[in-house]
């Protein structure tokens, strides 16, 4: 079995400190991934409770995969409109900092990812609206994707480690393509340990479901590292090392990644290096033009039918 691929529930012990976390769908800390940064927390909140989660080393987002939220941080009150699910609408999302204790409410049942990456600098929280999340088209053909820059560098600055992203691949279609891998500082990458979170929907192409499936592949050039996984909803990928890519959703499958990445550079970077071996495939793009169900979503919604 992959020591990579964790199919869901995806569930890592607390510890004695946290105990409400562990029927969380997903605890994953650096600590546990087995490497030095990155991490993530996907929890429900129930309908009219709160919970509290304390960062402790660590910088995250709050970003609402279902529904809606209210965070509570160090005087701080931000309303976080969300979304149905992952493929209805881009949504709103706060920065907490390390060493803080957050409270997180909802009205109405919520799924929410916390994207983590341990971090030493402490910034205030901050609040970041759907309207201003950049919503990029990547690629051409069937390897058309959509990508929503909610916390990347050069649009959001305001993180020590911390760099996140969504894609959605409409069902058919290939993403993270070509291979790329940043694991080493050269000229065209950084080191950056990565983690996958998938969400496959079922046959409405909104609702999350166990139903469908994806691919993804991870590899290195000396074959030391080979995965060739089919990965289903609520899954998470470990890419420590190595290129990674493509991402294929099935036919009848859209599929929607989180990507969480952190690394020792003093700047926050996502900087990659294409596989030589398949770099090429990206000038054969020139002159095709991009999937026309791209981009699926926006702040005020779905794009398309």
């Amino acid at each position: 079995m992959s020591t990579l691929h964790h199919p869901a529930p995806t569930l890592w012990d607390a510890g004695d400190s946290e105990p409400e976390g562990r029927g969380d769908p997903v605890l994953l800390t650096a600590e546990r991934a087995g490497w030095s940064y990155t991490g993530l927390r996907v929890l429900r909140l129930a309908a009219g409770r709160s919970r509290v989660v304390r960062t402790g080393a660590y910088e995250a987002f709050v970003l609402p995969l279902a529904g809606s939220c209210v965070v509570r941080v160090d005087g701080a009150v931000f309303e976080l409109q969300g979304r149905e699910s992952v493929f209805t609408r881009v949504t709103d999302f706060a920065y907490v900092p390390r060493d803080a204790e957050v409270e997180l409410s909802a009205e109405r049942d919520a799924e929410i990812a916390l994207p983590m990456a341990r971090c030493t600098r402490r910034l205030e929280p901050k609040y970041g609206a759907a309207d201003n999340v950049p919503v990029e088209v990547r690629g051409a053909g069937q390897a058309t994707r959509q990508v929503s820059n909610f916390g990347v560098p050069g649009v959001w600055e305001h993180a020590d480690k911390l760099n996140a992203c969504e894609l959605i691949t409409p069902d058919g279609n290939w993403s993270s393509y070509p291979p790329h891998k940043h694991d080493q500082a050269s000229e065209c990458e950084v080191v950056n340990e990565e983690i996958y979170y998938f969400r496959i929907a079922g046959r409405d192409g909104i609702t999350p479901s166990r139903e469908g499936f994806g691919m993804h592949r991870t590899y290195t050039a000396d074959g030391s590292l080979d995965e060739n996984v089919a990965v289903r909803d609520g899954d998470v990928f470990l890419v420590p090392r190595g290129y990674h890519g493509p991402c294929i959703a099935a036919p009848g499958y859209p599929m929607y990644y989180l990507n969480i990445l952190a690394g020792p550079a003093p700047d926050r970077s996502m900087a990659f290096c294409d596989d030589p071996a398949h770099g090429w495939v990206r000038d054969s793009w020139n002159g095709v033009p991009p999937d026309p169900r791209c981009p699926v979503t926006d702040h005020r919604g779905r794009t398309t039918a």
